[in-house]
């Protein structure tokens, strides 16, 4: 049986939340190995003058427990 870490990294993008995710993705992976999954927590914006301006997600990224 494998022990899974879950860490919880913040993405954010002036586009989509779909870049933000990856944003968070490629954030993680660059200091963790053998990520095995992201889940997105929670999807969230900063808007102004009735405009989304960021996209923001919270994700949880999951990678394998090194022994």
């Amino acid at each position: 049986m494998t022990a899974v870490k879950v860490i919880r990294v913040m993405g954010t993008s002036d586009e989509s939340w779909e870049d933000a995710a990856h944003e968070a993705f490629r954030e993680a992976s660059q200091s963790v190995d053998d990520i095995s999954g992201v889940n997105v927590e929670k999807w969230t914006a900063d808007v102004e003058d009735g405009e989304i301006i960021e996209y923001k997600v919270t994700t949880e990224i999951a990678f394998p427990v090194q022994h």
